[in-house]
């Protein structure tokens, strides 16, 4: 993993649409599931891992691999905004 690809991830609006969608399920309302994944999102791609696919996929040539949940998958995604949840 680099801070350079958590860095690029945590700014991929894929990516961040993503988490956001997650967020719409999970987070309690009133917070716009937007708002709250851009607040979270340096936490979120921090998780363990996903970095590192991230980055392995871009390097790999995968066409827009923050969209794309055989890099990081949905699962992989819920895990990390329920645990940031945990942590508020």
């Amino acid at each position: 993993m680099s801070y350079s690809s958590q860095a690029a991830l945590s700014g991929d609006g894929d990516f961040i649409n993503r988490v956001s969608a997650s967020a719409a399920v999970e987070v309690p309302q009133p917070e716009s599931p937007v708002t709250w994944a851009r607040n979270h999102i340096w936490r979120i791609a921090a998780a363990p891992g996903f970095a590192t696919a991230y980055e392995s996929a871009v390097l790999a040539g995968i066409p827009r691999p923050g969209n794309d949940p055989g890099v990081i998958t949905d699962p992989q995604i819920l895990s990390a905004v329920q645990a940031e949840l945990g942590a508020a």
